[in-house]
């Protein structure tokens, strides 16, 4: 039985009672079932006694025994008991805790979905960058965290669109064309231009494709270098990170913000829920109203729209796209972001705590021999993305930029991610499911068809059966937990313990006969449990973007 099961039967229990008259009708409340962390508290543990107590006003281990009784015909349970003030612990018979093994199984890579945000649409913008150079390691965090709690928030019933901001207008733009023009030209790049080696390299394709730009008046170069810059660059940067396992379902352009009407469109919308007002000369919005430190321009008294109201209208225009949730996750130096944007949520007549969610990520730096790396190969005075994946591959670098919360300051060891011990986190996950595959060869080599065997759960009673199945049926909690929280580093912790859980079974419980010792339903029913423990492995991997590997 898992949680979720329990859950459903712990609320028909309390329906079944109010229709006997044993409880007053109520709307059952929200309520906890859990793993209690003392084993000899049963499997799990709920509160709903206590919670029903306070709404009805009747002792809490009155209406525990009332549940109690209840159920006491119900084949699931060993045993119910009444703890404390009113705790119930449920121990479920081994062949109903053993029935997790063939729910995974049947469910195989959809098990751990959930419906806790069934029928939200969210759209989880992650990166927002300039089209002028490689991704750097900041953006690097984000595009796999991003792409995990994208990942979990789908797992949990939500429609979700990744969305790619690309920061294509303004000044930067025009350093960028700049440098490459002044390279192709074999000028000295501007002071406060581009230096990195990817410059030569886009100058000199851009000439080798198109050497007529060259023969362009002086004045109009640097527009045309940034054009053909732009379209090289941003390709580059979508082929990165399609390589590093992170789609985007919308690159949304700043010029088209711009060019298609959505600036004034949103300015429009403000104006319509009377938050903007005129003062000397300019446009402001009013974001005092709703906790922001300061009123905001939106437009210069010249009538130049400021980069605040570029930030409202996307916001305005991400809402008018269909979206009931709107993610941001931006960097370290964006604090001062968090009631700004809330504010323009509020003033555009949503409301903040449902509407709107900025996540601000801390800064991430790589340490190789004990000491800091800080130059990159290509983009000069960056680490980039590609620089991460040359040192340690795709999947050590997403897993372990998943594996902590995104508001704490991360520290990469290239030694430990590339190291095959069980001190690399990424490397002992992966080998437990590797070493999962590796069994269940061996079953095949044997000649063990355990997948077509009958199945008996009541066999996988051994403490250390009993404690994986428990781990094993917390995955769709953990899934749920994550997507709700934005943590995705929830499934990483949780996919370390699960294999910690594997590694103890392996060690105490034979799976495999001896020799030329009888194959036994015992055996089948612990090959079910090595395939179960896989999928739930190759499932939460993926919920990381990270791959299972079978051999290692």
């Amino acid at each position: 039985m898992t949680p979720e099961e329990l859950d459903l039967k712990i609320k028909l229990t309390i329906d079944s009672l109010t229709k006997k008259n044993k409880l007053p009708v109520i709307d059952i409340p929200e309520f906890k079932v859990e793993r209690p962390k003392n084993k000899d508290h049963g499997d799990y543990s709920c509160n709903i006694a206590m919670i029903i107590a306070k709404k009805v006003e009747i002792n809490p281990r009155e209406v525990a025994q009332l549940i109690i009784d209840e159920l006491a015909n119900d084949k699931s349970f060993k045993k119910i008991e009444i703890a404390g003030p009113g705790f119930l612990n449920f121990t479920f018979e081994s062949g109903s805790l053993g029935e997790i093994a063939r729910t995974i199984i049947s469910q195989a890579g959809k098990y751990g979905h959930n419906k806790t945000l069934n029928d939200q649409t969210v759209n989880v913008e992650f990166i927002s960058a300039n089209p002028t150079g490689p991704i750097h390691l900041g953006h690097t965090r984000w595009a796999a965290v991003g792409d995990s709690i994208a990942r979990v928030i789908e797992a949990s019933g939500a429609k979700v669109v990744r969305e790619f901001y690309v920061n294509d207008r303004g000044v930067q733009m025009d350093k960028f064309g700049a440098s490459i023009c002044a390279v192709a030209n074999g000028e000295e790049v501007p002071e406060d231009g581009y230096h990195g080696a990817y410059i030569k390299d886009l100058a000199k394709e851009i000439v080798s494709e198109n050497p007529d730009i060259l023969s362009l008046p002086k004045q109009d170069q640097p527009v045309a270098f940034r054009e053909a810059g732009y379209v090289k660059q941003l390709k580059q940067q979508q082929d990165v990170l399609d390589g590093f396992n992170t789609h985007f379902d919308v690159w949304y352009s700043e010029r088209k913000l711009h060019d298609s009407g959505a600036v004034e469109k949103g300015l429009a919308v403000l104006k319509q829920h009377g938050h903007v007002f005129e003062l000397d000369g300019a446009t402001w919005l009013r974001t005092t109203d709703f906790g922001d430190d300061k009123d905001r321009v939106l437009v210069k008294a010249d009538g130049e729209y400021t980069y605040f109201a570029s930030d409202t209208a996307y916001y305005v225009d991400k809402r008018s796209r269909g979206y009931d949730v709107n993610i941001y996750l931006l960097g370290a130096d964006h604090h001062g972001y968090v009631n700004r944007l809330r504010a323009v949520a509020a003033c555009a007549g949503d409301d903040p705590d449902k509407n709107i969610e900025v996540l601000i990520g801390q800064l991430v730096k790589m340490i190789k021999n004990g000491q800091e790396v800080r130059l990159s190969k290509r983009a000069g005075n960056i680490i980039t993305l590609e620089d991460l994946v040359d040192e340690v591959g795709v999947d050590a670098a997403r897993y372990s930029l998943s594996r902590y919360p995104v508001d704490s300051p991360l520290t990469l060891d290239i030694d430990l991610l590339t190291s095959h011990t069980n001190d690399n986190p990424v490397f002992y996950v992966q080998y437990a499911h590797a070493r999962i595959s590796s069994v269940l060869r061996a079953a095949v080599e044997k000649n063990i068809n355990w997948a077509n065997a009958e199945f008996d759960p009541s066999l996988l009673n051994h403490e250390k059966e009993t404690e994986l199945l428990g781990a094993l049926s917390e995955f769709p909690r953990i899934i749920s937990g994550a997507a709700t929280l934005r943590q995705p580093h929830r499934v990483a912790r949780y996919l370390e313990e699960l294999a910690t859980a594997y590694h103890a079974f392996y060690a105490s419980c034979r799976v495999l006969p001896m020799g030329q010792d009888e194959i036994t339903p015992e055996t089948y029913a612990r090959l079910t449990l090595c395939e179960a423990t896989r999928q739930v492995i190759a499932n939460g991997l993926d919920l990381l973007g990270v791959s299972a590997p079978e051999k290692m």
